[in-house]
């Protein structure tokens, strides 16, 4: 008996958009690697490469799956709240959140123990203190704090988060920003100001996410069941609009 595969359904505006998006990054990541003579800077190239791939495949295989297609709003009048970015956000806070305190116990003991240095430009204390001060801020504080704004929003909106793949981005691409950026203080890749150090691409790939947060966020609030704007998500709109 012959079986029949999942039906290829068609990709929406959304993900068609994401798609280009992704191969066009790849294309000048790829051209940026070929023209650099800086071994940090190709490295981030093809880190960013890859998350475009990335991009690509999940997109398209949300095509061949059935049921992977743009969520409804609502299920029998209820929100249908998305959970799944607060979730990822959380599990990512936590992995920053360790990683952090253990760069910090590190360095600690680089401070008692110079010989822990062992002489390596990669781990010294120089490059360390602002990788643990960085992944303790802002990969561990701004994971919890995008993935609890999305899950506030949501449930005193009784609204469903705004956008199908853009939770996604904001979330995804603010965690490969830390990547960058972490990986840039290893390499020696940094502006010298501090709180500031991450280099420039990698400020303005922030820009796009955080521009991206914040109009996930007011369309949330803007599409709203609920009639009152709590008081909770006007201290988010203080927060994203202050790191902005």
């Amino acid at each position: 008996m012959a079986t029949t595969g999942n039906p290829i359904r068609q990709a929406t505006t959304g993900e068609m958009a994401g798609i280009a998006l992704a191969a066009v990054s790849f294309l000048g990541l790829l051209l940026i690697a070929a023209k650099t003579d800086h071994g940090a800077y190709a490295f981030h190239a093809a880190v960013g490469m890859a998350a475009a791939l990335a991009t690509i495949f999940l997109i398209g295989n949300r095509c061949f799956k059935a049921g992977t297609g743009p969520a409804p709003q609502e299920i029998d009048g209820r929100p249908n709240y998305n959970m799944d970015p607060v979730k990822f956000g959380t599990i990512a806070a936590m992995f920053w959140g360790i990683a952090g305190f253990t760069v910090g116990l590190i360095i600690a003991l680089q401070l008692a123990f110079p010989v822990l240095n062992f002489d390596l430009p990669w781990i010294n204390f120089g490059r360390l203190r602002p990788l643990h001060t960085s992944a303790v801020i802002f990969a561990f504080g701004g994971n919890v704090l995008i993935a609890t704004s999305f899950y506030v929003v949501q449930r005193t909106s009784q609204a469903r988060l705004a956008g199908d793949l853009a939770p996604w981005f904001v979330i995804w691409g603010y965690n490969l920003f830390i990547v960058i950026a972490g990986t840039g203080y290893l390499l020696g890749i940094t502006q010298g100001k501090e709180y500031a150090e991450p280099e420039w691409y990698s400020d303005l790939f922030l820009t796009i996410v955080w521009v991206t947060y914040f109009l996930v966020f007011l369309v949330t609030v803007l599409k709203r069941k609920e009639p009152h704007i709590y008081v909770a998500n006007w201290f988010y709109f203080a927060f994203i609009l202050t790191i902005a």
